[in-house]
């Protein structure tokens, strides 16, 4: 297939930033070695000439029979995952102003995603019109161990046995976890997460033995009035300014440790991000979205191969 040079829109939703492609109506061919290479911020271009991409996740728009589109999703190291939270209000701000209308609907790998503009409107403007804020129905927590999945059995999922530090005097331990679309684990801790070297230990816990399909790992700490910072390491990516599903997983399981209520505020070195668990245990996040800019993305980065790939 002959490729072309690609257009992207750069976007991000609290500082968790994508490189978004619309496959709607020409394909394209991706590599892991082209979706590295592109999370690598070495090639394309914006509107200024810089050479200067790079992503936690891109995104790729494809149509959908049963929603206004489909939203595929690849981490920086080229793995595919089921959901984003913080890309899904990006994609439904998209859907909507594209549409003309307040409601969207959105398919991903983790099922159908509802998205609408809230009626608060945010103090910063983009080029692209007046921002709202968005609010997309995320779906339901998954509790169970062989949900998750772990690799054994915990009847407990509000708080499983793993430890972080010396054996009998851990600096972490008892972690709460769930997946909303991606598996998940929450340290609790007593300091702000930036003192516990989550950078660190956030690759061992990713790959743990307990995790088979690996794990995002996040530190929070409960402030009072229904607030919680957060720090999180994503599989396949890396520390990220904030993480959608994290956030989700974070305000769930702060409410089954009953350290809040079931709203909660997320803080996030960018901003804050708005978790509601309802009582039919769906999850509602609302949070800001914006565009950076948009680009080209040249022709010979997409015939990048993977390597051992056949020639």
């Amino acid at each position: 297939m002959q490729q072309i040079d690609i257009p992207f829109l750069k976007m991000n939703g609290l500082g968790n930033n994508f490189v978004i492609l619309d496959a709607r109506k020409h394909s394209f061919d991706l590599s892991v070695a082209t979706l590295q290479a592109i999370a690598g911020r070495e090639n394309g271009t914006d509107d200024s000439g810089a050479a200067d991409v790079g992503y936690d996740q891109l995104i790729v728009l494809e149509n959908s029979k049963i929603a206004d589109v489909f939203m595929r999703i690849y981490n920086a190291d080229g793995s595919q995952v089921n959901a984003c939270g913080n890309a899904s209000r990006c994609v439904g701000a998209l859907t909507m102003q594209a549409l003309g209308q307040d409601e969207c609907s959105i398919e991903t790998n983790d099922g159908k995603k509802f998205v609408r503009f809230e009626a608060i409107k945010c103090s910063q403007d983009t080029h692209m019109g007046e921002q709202r804020q968005v609010t997309v129905n995320i779906g339901q927590a998954r509790l169970k161990w062989d949900e998750i999945p772990l690799s054994e059995e915990f009847h407990d999922t509000a708080g499983i046995e793993l430890e972080i530090g010396p054996f009998g005097n851990p600096v972490l331990h008892t972690p709460s976890v769930m997946n909303i679309g991606n598996p998940h684990v929450t340290f609790w801790a007593d300091k702000h997460p930036d003192e516990y070297g989550l950078e660190t230990f956030g690759p061992m816990i990713e790959n743990h033995p307990l995790f088979p399909q690996r794990v995002n790992v996040s530190v929070g700490q409960v402030l009072p009035d229904n607030k919680v910072i957060l720090r999180t390491w994503e599989r396949g990516v890396g520390i990220t300014r904030a993480c959608g599903t994290a956030a989700c997983a974070a305000a769930v399981s702060a409410h089954r440790r009953g350290f809040t209520g079931n709203k909660v505020s997320i803080l996030v070195p960018a901003g804050e991000i708005v978790i509601e668990w309802t009582k039919a245990n769906n999850i509602l996040m609302t949070g800001d979205w914006m565009l950076d800019y948009e680009g080209v993305l040249p022709a010979d980065i997409f015939l990048l191969q993977d390597v051992g790939a056949a020639e």
